[in-house]
């Protein structure tokens, strides 16, 4: 059996005009280094930009965390791995942070595929709030765009079951920013897919210290 070609996934290196090999090499490492440092800034950029908002969603957050909430996180695409990602973050914390419950709206595939094939894509998220979500819990919902219909009707059906509701979107906010629905939105203002969901994962990290740093003390209970 001949070997399977890699052309396809390494077109400038496999290529018969790839050139210069330590050339090439020297160019990706230089482009990697801009693109981190690039990410670095706009993470600070936004943390400083953020700094009071963040404090308020997450003193908010953690008294609802206290009251019994639960935190449910939703996205599309990469979007959805965030959601995973801070769901698991807040559940299972590390370092010896205190354990909050936290559920991801994206990790069950058997609901996502029979709500997508049955009634729709849009209904994916919000369905599962109906089901599952009541006040004092809170709805947490990622998408570069800011613009992601099933998203924003998973924050309709929670504000108006009494659900806190924080969106972090990039570029302006999109529908998020001016939605109603919407209690609090962490915007990154960038135009890159990329450093933009680079700079929501800092964010929802960020988030997650503050919340535990402002949970009531159990001792005080």
């Amino acid at each position: 059996m001949s070997e399977e070609s890699t052309g396809f996934l390494y077109p400038m290196i496999d290529g018969d005009d790839a050139g210069d090999l330590d050339t090439l090499l020297e160019d990706l490492a230089t482009s990697a280094t801009s693109k981190s440092r690039t990410s670095a800034e706009l993470t600070s950029t936004t943390l400083g930009a953020l700094d009071q908002q963040l404090d308020l969603v997450a003193r908010e957050m953690a008294d609802r965390f206290a009251r019994g909430g639960r935190l449910f996180t939703c996205g599309n695409g990469g979007s959805a791995t965030d959601a995973e990602g801070v769901a698991a973050l807040f559940a299972v914390p590390p370092g010896g942070g205190r354990p909050l419950a936290a559920r991801s709206l994206v990790a069950d595939v058997s609901i996502l595929t029979a709500l997508s094939n049955d009634i729709g894509f849009e209904v994916v998220f919000s369905r599962q709030l109906i089901a599952h979500a009541r006040e004092p819990d809170i709805v947490m919902g990622f998408s570069t765009s800011g613009n992601s219909a099933n998203l924003i009707a998973a924050f309709e059906h929670a504000a108006g079951a009494g659900l806190l509701t924080v969106g972090i979107a990039g570029y302006e906010g999109g529908a998020m920013a001016a939605s109603d629905a919407v209690t609090h939105c962490l915007v990154v203002r960038s135009d890159s897919v990329h450093r933009i969901q680079e700079a929501q994962s800092a964010l929802a990290h960020e988030l997650w210290h503050r919340v535990q740093r402002h949970l009531p003390d159990p001792a005080l209970a």
